[in-house]
């Protein structure tokens, strides 16, 4: 799991049927890199959210057969971060 911030949605009118219905948000980590997560929580930008990566990301959207390997796992309500 990694901690990222929402900056954005992105809005593709054709997909891979195994993208179904879902929103799609982009994501910066700590060092600054953007990535792209499927959003079964309904985050907003701004939101501090933790992911899970991997095969997991499938399992965290609730539907194994998702092809994503990014997943928002929930909104952060309160995160004090080290330093």
């Amino acid at each position: 799991m990694e901690i990222m911030q929402v900056t954005g949605s992105i809005i593709c009118t054709q997909r891979v049927e195994g993208l179904l219905h879902w929103n799609l948000r982009t994501l910066r980590n700590a060092k600054g890199k953007l990535a792209v997560a499927v959003d079964p929580v309904g985050a907003s930008p701004g939101n501090w959210v933790f992911t899970a990566s991997g095969s997991a990301a499938r399992f965290a959207c609730g539907v194994p057969d998702t092809q994503t390997d990014l997943t928002i796992g929930g909104i952060i309500d309160f995160w004090e971060p080290d330093g």
